[in-house]
Parts: structure tokens; sequence; C-alpha cells
């Protein structure tokens, strides 16, 4: 049996991948919205429609991510027992994801409803999120084109149940 994610975590994995790159397309437009309303100045319509995509997709991008960590936490992939540097820091980087993607949800929502003071590390995040995004891209490629492992195949094809003469033969 080839270990992997069910198909819900998978399709979380990757819709939350798509919504990603929404965020930095929209995030300035939070920026200049604000500026224009401080100058006194009626901000774009290009650039509120931006500011309330950009709003409501973090906060559904949270949300999803936390739906995905209760997956996780429920039915966490089979895995062999991370023995290396290598692999404990892969672990470490997919924990880091959740913290990341949920903190950087909560301050965004903080930031937009209850107090902007907390936008600047809201903008960290964002960058820290994206130097992670890039990590976790170099860690897939280098499973692909390198190791030539079945890594990346975890995230590509649900894991297969076991079969009842795998389970009574004593295979997995």
């Amino acid at each position: 049996m080839r270990s992997g994610y069910s198909l819900a975590q998978i399709g979380l994995h990757w819709l939350i991948a798509l919504m990603i790159p929404v965020q930095y397309l929209t995030g300035g437009s939070i920026e200049r919205t604000h500026h224009a309303v401080h100058m006194g100045v009626t901000p774009s319509s290009w650039d509120v429609v931006q500011h309330h995509l950009h709003n409501y997709a973090g906060i559904t991008i949270g949300l999803l991510m936390g739906v995905r960590l209760v997956l996780r936490l429920l039915r966490p992939p089979e895995t062999r027992a991370s023995g290396t540097w290598f692999e404990r820091a892969a672990t470490a980087l997919h924990h880091a994801f959740y913290a990341a993607i949920i903190g950087q949800a909560f301050m965004g929502l903080v930031a937009s409803y209850f107090w902007f003071g907390i936008a600047p590390y809201h903008v960290v995040g964002s960058r820290i999120i994206l130097a992670m995004v890039a990590l976790h891209f170099a860690a897939a490629a280098w499973h692909t084109l390198v190791a030539r492992d079945e890594t990346v195949d975890r995230m590509l094809m649900p894991r297969r149940k076991p079969s009842a003469d795998n389970l009574q033969s004593g295979q997995h």
C-alpha cells in the first residue's frame, strides 16, 4: 500500500495552494484603499473589489487550513519514523505551515475588523509564508528530480485503504 493523504486532504491542499497567490496579487489594494481614504479621496472601485477579495479569501484560507489541521489530527499521513534531520525539518515545516497560515488569517481578520495596528505583523507574516512556500517548492522539486521518490505522489493521489487480504497477511 502506498502511504499518503486522503482525497479531502489532497483537495484542501491544492485549493489553498491556488488561493494563496490571490492573496499576494490583491494585498497591495489594501494599502492603496486605506491611503486614499486617509487622504480624503475615494479609492478606485477595482481596489475596493480587490480589498474585499483579499479579506474574504484570507478568511476562507484560514478556515480551510483549520479543517486541514483537524483532518490531519484525525487521520495523520502514514509515514515512517522521522530519523534524519531532513525528515525532522520537513515535519517542522509542515507544522509551521499550519501555524503560519492560520495565524496569518487571524491577523488579517483582526487588522480588517478590529485593530489595524496589527497590519505590519500581517505583512511580515506574508513574507515568512512566501519563504516557506519557496522552501516547500524546492523540497518538492528535490524529491521529484533528485531523490526520485514517491513523496510528491502522496499529495497527488489519495492513499489506498488496506485490503482485507493485506490485513490478514500482516502487510500494510
